[in-house]
């Protein structure tokens, strides 16, 4: 009969034709089975243990920081919270408190980037935020090798500022950057992609982290550098400036936490 196929064949041509249909769409359909049976090796047992191990590092590097710093600088003499650094806790006799303080929480933070690169969430897990969040920790850890000048009259007996900064401070001051406007970039891109997914009420959050944390930061530089109508408020400003970045670091890391199954 002209233009049936395999007419020539009877149900001997309908016959391999439909076997090779069959064939085709298991050839089509084995990468989309493959990736079902890897996909949960990848996020149950051995490996979701050690992602949520990494996370809970995420979550726990910004009340270790916060909670260290205040109660260090509560009880040293000449040190005044709301005026001086937390950088300058890393100086005089007790300075290795505070040394200690920025390399573990550094490595903290280092573990929690590590770890929302193995979560779940594409939102919770771009590359971008995450090398961000591991640059800050790196910079925590620079931190503790390179200690800042004195400033502001801490440590007791020092001038508010320097005519000519050392070498370590300078490097302080450039491994700082990663932190007050690493973790306001990461934040922002979070925010980007949590509106991009709908999660509407994340994305606001993330993007007023970023902009309180850098405009508390800004006016923290400002005191810093002497300005008579913000030096004694400076340490204040920084104070709310680090609370909100690593605040808003442990609500990202419980975030992916509550992603990643147990087990």
């Amino acid at each position: 009969m002209p233009g049936v196929p395999f007419a020539s064949g009877g149900d001997t041509g309908r016959t391999l034709g439909s076997a090779w249909l069959i064939r085709r769409r298991a050839v089509l359909a084995a990468p989309a089975r493959y990736c079902l049976l890897v996909e949960p090796a990848s996020v149950h047992g051995r490996p979701a243990r050690w992602t949520r191990g990494l996370l809970s590092c995420g979550l726990a590097a910004g009340p270790v920081f916060v909670t260290t710093f205040l109660a260090d600088g509560a009880t040293r003499d000449g040190y005044r919270p709301s005026r001086h650094p937390v950088s300058s806790l890393a100086l005089g006799p007790r300075g290795r408190v505070q040394a200690a303080n920025f390399a573990v929480t550094g490595t903290l933070v280092l573990a929690g980037a590590a770890g929302l690169g193995r979560a779940a969430d594409p939102v919770l897990s771009s590359r971008a935020g995450r090398a961000l969040i591991g640059a800050a920790g790196a910079g925590l850890i620079g931190a503790a090798v390179f200690p800042t000048d004195p400033v502001s009259g801490y440590p007791p007996g020092t001038p508010d500022a320097l005519t000519q900064p050392s070498r370590t401070g300078m490097m302080h001051n450039l491994v700082a950057v990663p932190v007050f406007l690493g973790l306001p970039a990461a934040a922002f891109t979070c925010s980007r992609l949590s509106a991009r997914a709908g999660h509407r009420g994340f994305a606001w959050y993330c993007a007023a982290t970023a902009t309180t944390m850098l405009a508390t930061a800004a006016l923290a530089g400002a005191g810093f550098n002497q300005s008579p109508r913000l030096v004694n408020l400076a340490g204040l400003f920084q104070r709310a400036s680090i609370v909100t970045g690593f605040g808003w670091l442990t609500a990202l890391s419980a975030r992916a936490l509550t992603r990643t199954p147990a087990d």
